[in-house]
């Protein structure tokens, strides 16, 4: 079997699709077999894909401006990726909600989550102009759909009309970690992890952080980590003034080595979004032993199971009131982190890699049956 995996969102700073994407082909080549052919996709007219970005698998790069491509294949559904790529695949899958146009080989599509159907007004001017209008019915077209919780899984058949014999659940794994206990005298902060943006409801947690500071000025430092959106130069403001000027640290995007250093920083992780598909940051956080606190909304109570504190997230009081708790509470700090290893322990990026087999397999069957 002749796979095309496209690439495109790990090619420059792997956060969130980006590293979920990198992390499964490398789950992939990992684990590959001598039927199977794996091969990535990328186009940019800057940013080139090395080719051994992901060891054995095979490259494609083609020097096409993104914004154009993704224009010419979301509005037009040409040219077919067999004239791009210059060969024939037996599965083409996106790393997103549109179909990659192909004339003969089974096509599959991801879904993250819908919030670009609720809440146009988080995503980017692309995502405005096509997502809603065509991911419908290219889910509906698709010959499998990934998905990566069953929350997501259950809103694409409800909302988008796919069938749940053509949606296959490929959830994230968690990073191989060591499982030793972390020094205690490295745990100084509160920390949030991901993109700065209007739908990670950061808002929320400054004002929730605000109000313990304002009872206890020898609260820890908050430091909210990740590429700061356009979107996000008020809440950059706001973090910068006064009562939390000097307070909060804005280290902007970091590797995957200044991640793991937060995590080993950090006395409880939390993750306020309005909605998440998953929440890899969550069981990255259990995974490194750090409690975990997150919003009661999406994929984020599944994610987290028992292991994880949940919080409206409309409600800053009450996060305050729960990060007190845990801040002050090693005792409770001691049993989040034990079970959000247990928790953690059910995500690899096997498992992932496996799910993702499954669905190329339905899907090449679903073509064969239309055809």
């Amino acid at each position: 079997m002749r796979i095309l995996l496209d690439y495109r969102p790990a090619l420059r700073q792997r956060t969130g699709v980006g590293a979920y994407i990198h992390e499964t082909a490398q789950a992939l080549a990992g684990t590959s077999s001598p039927d199977e052919s794996i091969t990535l996709f990328s186009a940019s007219w800057k940013d080139r894909l090395p080719p051994d970005v992901v060891p054995p698998l095979s490259v494609i790069d083609r020097r096409i401006p993104v914004r154009l491509l993704n224009l010419l294949w979301h509005r037009l559904e040409w040219p077919a990726v067999e004239r791009v790529t210059g060969r024939h695949d037996d599965v083409v899958q996106a790393a997103h909600p549109l179909l990659l146009p192909s004339r003969m080989a089974a096509q599959l599509v991801t879904i993250y989550d819908l919030d670009f159907l609720d809440h146009p007004e988080r995503t980017t001017a692309e995502i405005r102009r096509d997502y809603a209008a065509l991911a419908g019915s290219h889910a509906r077209r698709a010959d499998q759909v990934v998905v990566i919780s069953t929350h997501t899984a259950q809103q694409v058949e409800r909302r988008l009309g796919v069938p749940a014999s053509h949606i296959t659940i490929c959830p994230p794994g968690a990073p191989d970690w060591s499982t030793t206990d972390r020094p205690s005298t490295k745990r100084d902060c509160l920390l949030f992890l991901g993109t700065l943006e209007p739908r990670k409801n950061l808002d929320v947690l400054l004002e929730a952080y605000a109000r313990l500071v304002a009872t206890d000025p020898a609260t820890p430092r908050l430091v909210l980590a990740g590429r700061v959106s356009d979107a996000a130069a008020d809440l950059v403001r706001r973090a910068q003034a006064t009562p939390l000027s000097g307070r909060v640290e804005l280290p902007g995007y970091v590797t995957e080595a200044e991640k793991r250093a937060l995590f080993d920083r950090a006395i409880v992780f939390v993750l306020p979004s309005h909605t998440e598909g998953f929440g890899m940051t969550a069981a990255e956080a259990m995974k490194a032993g750090v409690p975990v606190v997150v919003a009661d909304r999406g994929a984020l109570p599944e994610t987290v199971g028992d292991a994880g504190a949940r919080f409206d997230p409309d409600n800053a009081e009450e996060l305050a009131n729960l990060l007190r708790a845990i801040v002050r509470s090693p005792e409770r700090q001691h049993q989040m982190i034990e079970a959000g290893r247990r928790q953690a322990a059910g995500f690899t990026w096997t498992h992932t890699a496996n799910r993702l087999r499954d669905a190329w397999r339905l899907a090449v069957e679903h073509r064969t049956a239309r055809d």
